[in-house]
């Protein structure tokens, strides 16, 4: 991974000034959260059942707030980020809350530095595998950090939201990966208007691509499915088609927005 260590750099410092505005924001409400509010989406909830007693390793957590509902929960929880702001966030609120949810600082390929057993599942959603150049290494973690028979819940945005451009007007880039994508942005889905510049790099990842990572390293698909809408409003020109549904609207229900995979560990 030495190659992309500039780029994921570039994503750390991104993360460290998004993290500050998100904690802010209404869109991730943590003055609700603080007074109990499940951060959790029907989509995830339905995978991950009930989780009372199991131990649950969240790759890619930012600060914290699947983890620690996680734990609300009953499970056993251990959320990884590369952003040291974003962990130091998730571990205050965590001591704040009075869990006992664990937090790992480091680039989740570096993991097997810090982190040495296995869980009864691995959970990670919504935009976390496109700052991620290689899938092959990604599902190697999934698989070394799982028990025998241990599940993964993956829940991601749809490859094909990511070929448009930012205003959904017309096919800007590839569905596969095909190269590093380096763009400035500023401000941030939860807040567009916050005065934030900074440099990020991305990965798109077709379907395939991911299931056949995921198959490669033993984890077998037990659930795969679609949908025609996000859980968060996220994206430009998007309408509430129903409470926590968001569309684009000129586009309807005519793309896929998400996609949930549940996968064992092959005993």
């Amino acid at each position: 991974m030495e190659d992309y260590q500039p780029y994921f750099e570039a994503n750390r410092q991104a993360w460290n000034q998004r993290t500050e505005v998100h904690l802010k924001s209404d869109f991730y409400d943590l003055e609700g959260f603080a007074q109990g509010k499940n951060s959790l989406n029907e989509i995830e909830l339905q995978l991950l059942g009930d989780v009372r007693g199991k131990s649950i390793l969240h790759l890619q957590c930012h600060f914290g707030q699947d983890t620690l509902s996680l734990a609300r929960m009953g499970a056993h929880t251990v959320g990884v980020d590369i952003s040291d702001e974003a962990i130091n966030a998730a571990r205050q609120l965590n001591e704040q809350l009075g869990l006992n949810s664990e937090f790992i600082c480091c680039n989740i390929y570096d993991l097997p530095q810090h982190l040495d057993r296995q869980f009864d599942l691995v959970f990670t959603t919504y935009g976390v595998i496109g700052w991620l150049p290689d899938l092959e290494a990604w599902a190697g973690l999934i698989h070394r950090y799982l028990k025998p028979g241990g599940q993964l819940v993956f829940v991601e945005f749809h490859p094909v939201v990511w070929m448009f451009d930012n205003d959904f007007q017309q096919i800007a880039y590839s569905y596969f990966n095909a190269e590093v994508i380096i763009e400035t942005g500023t401000g941030t889905y939860a807040d567009r208007e916050a005065a934030i510049t900074y440099q990020e790099m991305s990965w798109n990842h077709a379907i395939a691509e991911v299931v056949q990572a995921l198959l490669n390293h033993q984890l077998e698909i037990r659930r795969f499915q679609e949908y025609d809408y996000s859980p968060y409003n996220c994206f430009s020109h998007t309408v509430e088609v129903e409470t926590g549904k968001f569309r684009i609207g000129h586009l309807g229900a005519k793309i896929p927005m998400v996609y949930a995979v549940l996968a064992q560990k092959v005993p």
